[in-house]
């Protein structure tokens, strides 16, 4: 499913280049639940914006289900992401203005669904994650465990084949993060791809195998529980 070579991130100002990813070479199959874990600044959430196409290597290549991506226009990206990747957020990235029906209905509204489509695929997410009785709440009504549970029902509402998770218990409680843990491992267990960044050793032991990064590079890809 995913794939990258030779990959390099480079970020330029005036006066300092810095590299945020050197040479990355990674291969993820459909099916897989992989965690990410390095120190802050090692380059995890670069490499996330990249393999869910909101960024562009600066060299290399990326290989997204069988095409290689890495010099997609904006549109091009924008057109495969949405059919393809779901989003999950440590600060959630809920909209206060909106519902929660509403906030969980965003990502069909951006595919065209019918409406009578959208409100029958909303409700089942909303009951799958035991959210019905709170779809006409705003965001800021929830706790923060409910509001990850009404970003993970958005995440998954198009049905994606992977889905990119940065830091998704960054904000909760140990209670609310396992509970988090346990809607991603039951995702994976029905066929969705996940990638999670996480600092939690913890966390990274509901994934099937670790990558470990630091200053930009892989240092470490094992299968079973992560080194620490």
């Amino acid at each position: 499913m995913i794939r990258t070579k030779d990959m390099v991130k480079l970020f330029r100002t005036e006066e300092v280049e810095t590299t945020a990813l050197n040479s990355v070479n990674i291969e993820i199959k459909e099916g897989e639940f992989v965690s990410i874990m390095g120190p802050s600044g090692c380059g995890k959430s670069t490499l996330l914006n990249i393999l869910g196409l909101l960024d562009n290597p600066t060299t290399g290549q990326y290989f997204l289900l069988g095409e290689e991506v890495s010099k997609y226009s904006e549109r091009q990206r924008s057109n495969l992401r949405k059919n393809n990747i779901g989003f999950v957020f440590q600060s959630f990235n809920l909209i206060d203005e909106l519902t929660i029906h509403e906030n969980v209905e965003l990502p069909l509204l951006y595919q065209s669904v019918p409406g009578s489509q959208r409100k029958e695929r909303v409700e089942e997410a909303l009951e799958r994650f035991n959210l019905m009785p709170r779809q006409n709440h705003f965001p800021q009504q929830l706790s923060g465990g409910q509001q990850q549970r009404v970003a993970v029902a958005r995440a998954v509402i198009t049905k994606p084949k992977l889905i990119l998770a940065d830091e998704p218990t960054g904000n909760l409680d140990s209670a609310h993060g396992e509970e988090v843990m346990n809607t991603m491992v039951q995702l994976n267990e029905e066929g969705t791809t996940i990638v999670m960044v996480t600092h939690s050793p913890t966390y990274a032991e509901y994934g099937s195998r670790t990558i470990h990064l630091f200053d930009g590079s892989v240092v470490t890809d094992v299968k079973g529980k992560p080194m620490i």
